[in-house]
Parts: C-alpha cells; structure tokens; sequence
C-alpha cells in the first residue's frame, strides 16, 4: 500500500473510454506468437503511436469506459489500478509545478482496445504513451499485467506508478520543448530516441524523490507514503523490464545496439535512480551527457 489512504483523488482531467480490438499489428520477431507481445514492449512508453500504427479507418464511437467515480481516496488507489493511475497523475500534478514553473497539467486518457487521438489511431498494443498533439497521457492498465507476467517486472505498486511518472515525463519535455529531439538519430546507443527516454526515466526518479515529503495541497497528507527499499528496487525492476537489450535478447537471442530506441536496462535504472538520488531536473540532461551508463 503506497497511497495515503486520506489523499483526496482529482479525476477531473481523466477521461475513459475505448472498446473493440482494432486490427493492430503485429511485427515477427523471433516468430511465432512472440510478435504481438514484442510489439508491446517494443512501443512501450513511446511518444507518438502514428509513427508505428497502421493506417486505419475511424473506429466508430469509443465505448463508455472505466467509472471514475470509484476513485475517491487515497485507499481507492491502492486497490485499484486505474485509480492509482489517476492518483499518481494527481501527484505529478502537484510535484511539477514547483520545479517547472510553467507546468501545465496534461490529460489522463484510459482506454481499453482502441482509442483515437491526436496522433492517430492507436490500439492497446501500443501499450502506455504520450502523445503531444493533444497532451495527453494514454493507459490501458491490462498493460500492468503484461508488464508482470512476460517480462519479469515486480509488479509492485511504484512498478505502475513508475510507468505513469514516465509519461508525464514526456509531457514535460513537450512543455520544455525538447520531446522533439526524439526524432533526431531515433535508433542506436546514444541517438535521440535513447536520450529522450532515459530523460523521462530520470524525470520518473525526481517525482519519486518528492512523492512521499509532498503534501497534498491544502491538507497535511503527503501523496506517498514514505518508500521503502522494496518500493524503489519495484520501480527498478520495471524500468529494467522495458530495456532494449533485454526486450532484443528474449525475442532474437542476440542485442543489436544500433537497433535501441529505449536505452539498456542498465542504463534505464541508472537515469531513474540518478533522478530519484538528486531530486533535481537538471541533473536529467541526457542529450548533455557523453556517458550514458
């Protein structure tokens, strides 16, 4: 249980909705049934899913989604995954402000199956993303289970919190209008691509330094409760899930740097334990640094 149960759940910038499997794709690596859960991870915490998505036609109407009325507290969140989502983002809202003064509060979208969005049509293949043409932030919680039960993530609690962090990781870089060097040498070791999202990482690490000594504004209850050894080597472990070499080396069995878009799994612990040590966003400079870890 990581939430303060006494916190109080904002839902006001979250919506819901999705339905029906869109025809998706699947990309063979390594054959047989791997392609879509390849895809998954492939994409997972990626900026802009029209770059991967076929062209499709509109889906029709989305379906009325998850209930967001069941998210009140604190407590909610740590029984529920899509209140913990809204949790974590009502936290990152209040963190972000006092280090990035002109911070502006993006969109939470859950969804389920397949979603529009300024970026195109996606479906839950794509799993977590931002896109910043409408400045929202995508989740499909099944994505947790995925996370947990194929590529050996804890699945803890800061495991997901972790995810959502790194979105709005991408958010600020949208806002500090550095998101697009991502497209700038998008594959290999040190390219935009790598930099970009070992940066959200780290920007993951600096809300985890402040989660838990936050108060909630206007109450005396801090968003987190105080994190545990247990709760940060979650986090690593799902930071070190999504690495491009592991990801590359389950599917091919073999890892071809040229290829990364994400960063190692080392180095993706690296950035996010760099931000969670520090607490400071300008020890996040990426495109900066000569040694990426």
């Amino acid at each position: 249980m990581t939430f303060n149960e006494g916190m109080q759940i904002d839902t006001s910038t979250t919506s819901t909705g999705g339905g029906g499997r869109g025809p998706g794709r699947g990309i063979a690596v390594g054959g047989g049934g791997l392609g879509l859960i390849v895809l998954v991870v492939a994409l997972f915490l990626g900026v802009d899913p029209s770059t991967v998505m076929p062209e499709q036609g509109a889906p029709g109407a989305e379906a009325e989604g998850f209930d967001t009325s069941q998210c009140r507290t604190g407590a909610d969140a740590n029984r529920i995954a899509e209140c913990r989502v809204i949790a974590t983002a009502n936290s990152l809202d209040g963190i972000w402000p006092q280090l990035l003064p002109d911070y502006t509060r993006p969109r939470v979208k859950l969804f389920t199956g397949q979603v529009n969005t300024a970026c195109g049509a996606a479906s839950s293949e794509v799993g977590p993303f931002y896109c910043p043409g409408d400045q929202t932030a995508y989740f499909d919680v099944g994505f947790f289970d995925v996370l947990k039960d194929q590529f050996g993530s804890s699945g803890g609690p800061l495991a997901q919190e972790y995810v959502v962090a790194h979105e709005f990781g991408h958010h600020v870089q949208q806002l500090q209008g550095s998101l697009v060097r991502a497209q700038q040498d998008p594959e290999g070791p040190t390219g935009g691509g790598v930099r970009t999202e070992l940066q959200a990482d780290c920007y993951a690490g600096v809300w985890a330094h402040y989660a838990a000594i936050t108060k909630q504004p206007g109450t005396d209850v801090t968003y987190l409760q105080p994190l545990t050894d247990k709760d940060i080597a979650d986090a690593l472990s799902a930071a070190s899930a999504v690495g491009d070499d592991r990801i590359q080396e389950a599917a091919t069995g073999r890892v071809n740097p040229e290829a990364w878009t994400h960063g190692s799994s080392e180095q993706r612990q690296k950035w996010f334990t760099e931000g969670y040590r520090t607490g400071d966003p300008a020890s996040c400079d990426t495109f900066a640094a000569t040694d990426l870890g």
